[in-house]
């Protein structure tokens, strides 16, 4: 087999054979969004658990982003069930028959309606989940390729099993991989002013009964909203 560099693989491919120019050339002639001026925010869920905490507090999350203004729309995705491999952003090859679905993702991040985008991630020894770190790994395709996510509105949400289990830390390390793609970061605003959305899924009734990590998963989505519509069009 020829060796190949990392940035050529990137270059020219994602996985199957789908190319990121490809997938990404819509948006050079296609910045402001269609529909009626319609701005979409779109959280996605890196926990490998489907359903659990760390969805039920993007749901939260994406809820107030929506009541913000009638111009806004949310979607939430899930990665769980998904199969994507992190050392495609390295140049290593598939093995023959494996499944990779990070390309099913690219049409959805890179709509020109899909003005914000916000990562939620359970946490794992004080860090994302590697779920979350294969995502953000394969995001690389959009920083080598027209930087498909530059400008979009960036917020971050993180779930720990203590009360102070390293949420925050976890919160700026995946901060880190959206300022690389020179996406708008916020925090979750006033009155707390924290980095993003931080939650404890170990709270009595659940996560959602965690009212401090509720109110800040509410205040993240309305801050992303908010900078979404003062963004031009």
């Amino acid at each position: 087999m020829t060796a190949i560099t990392r940035r050529d693989f990137v270059k020219d491919s994602i996985a199957t054979g789908v190319t990121v120019a490809g997938a990404t050339s819509a948006l050079s002639g296609a910045e402001t969004p269609s529909r009626g001026g319609l701005l979409k925010i779109v959280g996605i869920s890196c926990s490998p658990r489907q359903g659990q905490t760390t969805a039920k507090s993007l749901k939260v999350c994406l809820e107030a982003a929506g009541q913000v203004s009638a111009r806004v729309e949310t979607e939430l995705i899930e990665l769980a069930g998904l199969k994507i491999n992190g050392s495609l952003a390295a140049g290593i090859p598939l093995e023959p028959g494996e499944k990779d679905d990070f390309p099913s993702l690219i049409p959805r991040l890179t709509d020109p309606n899909v003005r914000g985008i916000i990562i939620g991630t359970p946490v794992y020894f004080g860090n994302m989940s590697a779920l979350c770190k294969a995502f953000l790994d394969r995001c690389i395709a959009f920083y080598q390729n027209d930087l498909a996510l530059s400008n979009k509105v960036g917020g971050v949400l993180a779930v720990g099993g203590t009360r102070n289990g390293g949420q925050e830390a976890t919160v700026q390390s995946v901060q880190v991989s959206l300022f690389c793609q020179e996406m708008i970061v916020v925090g979750n605003g006033r009155p707390h002013a924290r980095f993003g959305a931080t939650l404890w899924s170990g709270a009595e009734g659940g996560v959602t009964k965690d009212e401090y990590g509720m109110t800040t998963a509410r205040n993240l989505g309305r801050r992303v909203a908010e900078t979404v519509l003062r963004m031009p069009s």
